[in-house]
């Protein structure tokens, strides 16, 4: 036990050894700081908190596996709520078996207990029957007699002690069978007692080696014919050693039972989410490889289940799609043939046939004016026969992979004002006014300018058709790592819907229109195929009534991947009205 020293009233009586607030008080100097602790205490305290970040890092780092594994693994699941479950079935089993077991046993220990005390009791009385109650050293050696006779007579509820009290008014005189026992006993269940019938109590007892062990104390009164201020108490301390260690073999029973049976169980639930999903995986495995190109790539068929009829069933689909995919490549690989064949073919009679009708054309003047009509229009239309031609056998090549980019640098402000000033002449005729704006400093992107400058061509001339005699705005920008050009036309416009075909081959918003410019409906179709081709972007915009923007974005150097363009898709008018990219 510690004490608590008061502090002194007077600095004067302050105790030796401790200092004074008192100027006048002499004593001991304080002791110097220690040169070295503030620098051990930072370095300890940087200790400390590089172990707390590393912990967070590691906590942080496993949290991520885990939530990953969670969200990318079946098993992982599947094991996780098996476990789950199965742990918390088996713990509430467990609790109610355990609770069911310790009650029967305590109850079957107590019944026991109980029959020893009431015969116990009547032992007792008649062993103190005619005690001499007012001889002290006759009431000692009756209670000790009686004592050691009921130690003797062994019950079936196994080892106990016996305590039997002489009361006489306010005197206690206590007979144990050992010392210790006595003081253990709860006065709540001394004053049952004492109030008259058998009453019991679990209570903590110490044994031999003075160790606290749970106890069943039964007590009750043994008549006798002594006067009403004289009694005598007889109690009985049941340990309950043996009970205990049954109860802790059970409860570790149950609990090594309970973590076997649950680890079985997830066991058993990991076992057959594998049988379902590895044929599963399998399955997903030979899809991917089939939509990689490997045609041949099938699953294995083991047994007659529904797994196997499954992978029955994957590898005749596989076997379909493969017949269906040669036969596809077969008539591409035909059709690619065909055209380039029809293409190279047309040449030669084309030249002939150009060569006689320039003879025509140019004798226009000494023909009559019907005939020099049609000599004008054959001139034109072998013209246009001539771009579809030259069309054709680029995307032929494109088909068969054969096209190939000539890199180079260009300055692309110099190819937009090339294209500009080479399409002017149309644009007069449509009473179409171009303007172009841009940058005031150089930029020199690494492009094919020959088929850069044939993709804004056709971009300047399809808004010139549908620009409906409108400006039609040619900007260009770049930043540090793409260029982008826009073309944007005031005239019909597109839907979204049509915006999704205006890359396709021969495709019209409006079949019925006639083509004013003299296209082959298939410039689009190599814009976007050049564009690609750069590893750059064709993207439209349109709005029906409002016009179309079209925007050409590529990579400044060659080979680099785009993350974005330095001009928007939609015109300043189109995100003000906040239509849709």
């Amino acid at each position: 036990m510690s004490t608590t020293r008061p502090a002194p009233a007077d600095p004067a009586q302050a105790p030796p050894g401790e200092p004074s607030s008192s100027a006048g008080t002499v004593g001991p100097p304080p002791a110097a700081p220690h040169p070295g602790l503030p620098g051990e205490l930072r370095r300890l305290r940087r200790g400390l908190r590089r172990r707390t970040i590393r912990a967070r890092r590691l906590s942080r780092r496993l949290g991520r596996q885990a939530l990953h594994a969670w969200r990318s693994s079946l098993h992982v699941r599947i094991g996780a709520i098996t476990m789950v479950v199965a742990g918390t079935v088996v713990v509430i089993v467990s609790m109610v078996l355990f609770s069911q077991i310790r009650d029967q046993l305590l109850s079957v220990k107590r019944q026991a207990a109980v029959d020893q005390a009431q015969a116990g009791v009547l032992y007792a009385q008649n062993e103190v029957a005619g005690i001499a109650t007012g001889d002290a050293p006759s009431v000692r050696s009756t209670l000790d007699r009686t004592v050691k006779s009921l130690m003797d007579r062994r019950g079936e509820a196994g080892d106990f002690d016996v305590v039997m009290v002489y009361r006489s008014g306010d005197t206690d005189r206590p007979a144990p069978s050992r010392r210790y026992v006595y003081p253990a006993i709860p006065a709540e269940l001394r004053a049952d007692v004492a109030s008259g019938g058998q009453f019991s109590q679990y209570a903590m007892v110490p044994d031999a080696a003075g160790e606290p062990r749970p106890t069943l104390l039964i007590g009750a009164p043994v008549p006798t014919d002594a006067a009403a201020t004289e009694r005598i108490e007889l109690y009985y301390a049941f340990p309950l050693v043996q009970e205990e260690e049954s109860l802790s073999l059970i409860r570790s029973t149950v609990v090594i039972s309970g973590i076997a049976l649950t680890l079985f169980v997830v066991g058993i639930g990991v076992l057959v989410t594998r049988l379902v999903v590895d044929p599963v995986r399998r399955a997903a495995g030979t899809a991917q490889r089939l939509a990689e190109g490997q045609l041949e790539e099938r699953m294995t068929v083991r047994g007659e289940d529904d797994l196997a009829r499954l992978a029955t069933s994957f590898n005749a689909m596989a076997d379909s799609l493969q017949r269906q995919i040669t036969q596809l490549e077969g008539l591409s690989q035909l059709q690619q043939r065909f055209t380039s064949d029809v293409s190279h073919e047309l040449r030669t009679p084309l030249t002939t046939v150009q060569m006689a009708a320039e003879i025509l054309y140019e004798s226009r003047a000494d023909f009559p004016a019907h005939v020099a009509r049609s000599a004008e229009l054959l001139q034109t239309e072998l013209d246009r026969f001539e771009v579809l031609l030259t069309d054709l056998l680029e995307i032929s090549r494109y088909d068969a992979g054969a096209a190939v980019l000539e890199w180079e640098p260009t300055d692309l402000g110099a190819l937009v004002g090339r294209v500009a000033a080479g399409m002017s002449a149309l644009a007069e005729r449509h009473g179409c006014e171009l303007s172009v704006s841009g940058p005031d400093e150089e930029v020199i992107a690494e492009v094919d300018a020959r088929r850069v400058e044939r993709i804004l061509r056709n971009l300047v001339g399809n808004a010139i058709e549908h620009g409906a005699g409108r400006p039609v705005e040619i900007t260009w920008a770049a930043n540090r790592t793409a260029a982008a050009v826009t073309v944007r036309d005031h005239g019909v416009g597109l839907s979204s819907a049509e915006a999704q075909h205006v890359f396709d081959r021969f495709w019209r918003a409006d079949p019925s229109r006639v083509r004013t410019v003299g296209g082959s409906g298939l410039g689009l179709s190599i814009s976007l195929e050049d564009a690609r081709l750069h590893g750059g972007w064709l993207q439209v915009w349109g709005q029906p009534g409002a016009g179309a923007q079209f925007r050409l974005t590529v990579p400044l150097t060659a080979g680099t991947d785009l993350t974005s363009s330095p001009l928007p898709l939609r015109p300043a008018v189109g995100r003000r009205a906040g239509v849709q990219r």
